[in-house]
């Protein structure tokens, strides 16, 4: 038994997205375009809400010899500025967001 089709207007699932379907990625692309975008933001305010809530941050740094560097909230503006990529670029005059004049 043979997994291959006969007909040659058929894709086979490994061509989708290839040149004869150019949208069988259209919106997986579009999806993950919209994720990488969403990262920043998301770190951003997962920052704020440990700066103000306080929590665990609190507890684990009362030994008064702690690193100003360890804790959530830095880690978590660490992670923001690693996923700005997808933001620089589309806020750049080069990149495919708003050009300004």
């Amino acid at each position: 038994m043979s997994l291959k089709s006969n007909s040659p207007n058929e894709a086979s699932p490994a061509s989708s997205g290839s040149a004869r379907d150019p949208s069988g990625n259209a919106a997986a692309m579009g999806i993950s375009r919209w994720l990488s975008l969403a990262a920043t933001p998301t770190f951003s305010v997962m920052a704020l809400l440990s700066a103000t809530a306080g929590g665990a941050d609190m507890i684990c740094s009362a030994g008064g010899g702690a690193s100003p560097l360890s804790g959530m909230v830095p880690m978590y503006l660490i992670m923001s500025l690693f996923h700005s990529a997808p933001w620089l670029k589309l806020l750049s005059p080069q990149g495919n967001g708003v050009h300004r004049s």
